[in-house]
This record gives structure tokens, sequence and C-alpha cells, in this order.
């Protein structure tokens, strides 16, 4: 999302209120450059609106959905009554993360001495990545330098941002760990243990983003999956399904699996 971009026909925008009509509402875009829209009376609010003034104010920040866009002649068609109550907090939450990754991505123009045309650059590839700067940033304290392999960041830059996001976000997450035992004696054996330890890495896929698993070799026949989550709850899931399915997969194809819960540590 950038400045120079417009919104997309059925996107949550956040707006400032700049002049009320009676017949409707001018609003400026806040991530988009500031472009001005219009919401007619229409889309103020379902039913009939006698006065917009009793529903919005000039200086009121809110949050739209896109209805049509036409960059030809400038125009943005909005509507307010489209938008519920958990959209609006969910937008308005995302617009407050993306303007604290943007002051982020300050300090870390001013910690690299990085010029601001970098900056816009990097802020770009960002969000191109993760698909916004601040889940950059939640990336970079949960992962390290390991969320930007692959990326071309420079070494500054990313050693700033892993040290901003360890500074400004505190994720609440649990760690813990469980091993499975799994045993082949059938002549491909090493490719059967290979695709019961890939299906328990598939898991991650399957419960969300915000899962981390590893799964890693300890010793034969041992192996241990490590899950990292946002709570005990969802974790404990996670390493059961994991395990399960390993054991699953290589009962299957011949082999002999077991698993064995072990608590790694926790951290609130």
């Amino acid at each position: 999302m950038g400045n120079d971009n417009w919104p997309e026909v059925g996107e949550f925008v956040v707006c400032t209120v700049k002049n009320v009509t009676d017949f409707g509402a001018y609003v400026e875009l806040e991530e988009f450059g500031a472009r001005e829209g219009f919401i007619h009376i229409s889309e103020i609010k379902a039913g009939w609106v006698k006065y917009v003034r009793d529903y919005v104010r000039e200086g009121q920040k809110i949050v739209c959905k896109v209805l049509n866009v036409d960059p030809s002649r400038g125009h943005i068609d909005l509507s307010l009554k489209d938008v519920n109550e958990h959209q609006r907090r969910a937008k308005i939450q995302e617009w407050k993360n993306e303007q604290k990754a943007a002051k982020w991505l300050q300090f870390v123009a001013e910690e690299t001495k990085t010029d601001e045309s970098n900056i816009q650059t990097l802020h770009e590839r960002l969000v191109e990545e993760f698909g916004s700067a601040y889940a950059a940033f939640e990336e970079a304290a949960i992962e390290g330098e390991k969320a930007f392999k692959g990326l071309k960041v420079n070494k500054k830059d990313l050693k700033s941002i892993i040290k901003i996001a360890g500074e400004n976000i505190k994720l609440p997450f649990v760690d813990i760990a469980g091993y499975v035992d799994l045993t082949c004696n059938l002549p491909n054996g090493i490719e059967i243990i290979k695709q019961a330890l890939s299906a328990a890495n598939s898991i991650s896929d399957v419960d969300g983003k915000d899962v981390r698993l590893e799964v890693s070799y300890t010793g034969a026949p041992r192996y241990r999956i490590k899950v990292i989550a946002p709570d005990y709850k969802k974790a404990e899931s996670v390493l059961k399904k994991s395990a399960q399915i390993a054991v699953d997969t290589i009962s299957k194809l011949g082999g002999h699996g077991i698993f064995k819960r072990h608590i790694e540590s926790t951290k609130a």
C-alpha cells in the first residue's frame, strides 16, 4: 500500500471526514496519500438518514468500504454502513500498527544513516514479502534473521530491524517440544522416515501463520518436534497432531512410531 496506489473495490480504508454536506460526506483516505473519497447519504447508515451530521462530523476518523474506484476521474465511492464493528476495530488496529511500523523504519533510517528513498524501497519490499511492514517486524521479533532468509535486505538494516522489533514487540508465545521415535527396517526405510517427518511438518500449514513448527534429528531413532504458538492449548494441539501424523504415516508404510511428550519450556 502506498501513496501512488489506489484502493481496491471491497477494501476497508481509514478515512478522515473533511466536509459534511446534506447529501453525504467527503473524506480523505489516510493510507493512500490523502486521496479524496465520497460517502453518499444512502451509504451512511442502513435505513433513512435525515441529517448526515447525526452520524459523521468533520475531523472524525472512520472506516469505510470501497465501492467504486475511477482513477481517470480521481473518484472513490465509499460506504460507511457496510462496515460492522468488528471490521472497524480490526482495520483501525491494522492502521495503527502500520503507523508504528513506519515510525520504526524511521528509527532504522536514523540508526543506519539510510536515506529516505532507500527506506521507502525497504518498506515496499517488506510489504510485498510479509503483507505489511508491521508483520515484518513481528516476524523479526519471533524468528530473527531466519524470517528474512532469501530476502535482499542490507545487513545493517536487517540488524536494526531485528533490534527495534525486539525492543517494541512483546509477543506472548509458548514454546513446547516432544519426541517421536521412528523406525523402519524395510530397504527404503530412510525414505519412509523422511515421508513421515515431512507429514509431521505439514501440520504447521494447517494450523496457520501464528504457529512455528520445527522437526529436527536428535539421534536415531529419535526426532524432536518443537512448537511455538500464541498459547499453550494451541501449541499442545499442534504438537499432538504433528506427532500423530508422523506415527500414522510411518505405520501405514511399514514402519513403527512412538510419541513421547516432553515440555521444553514456557514463556509468557
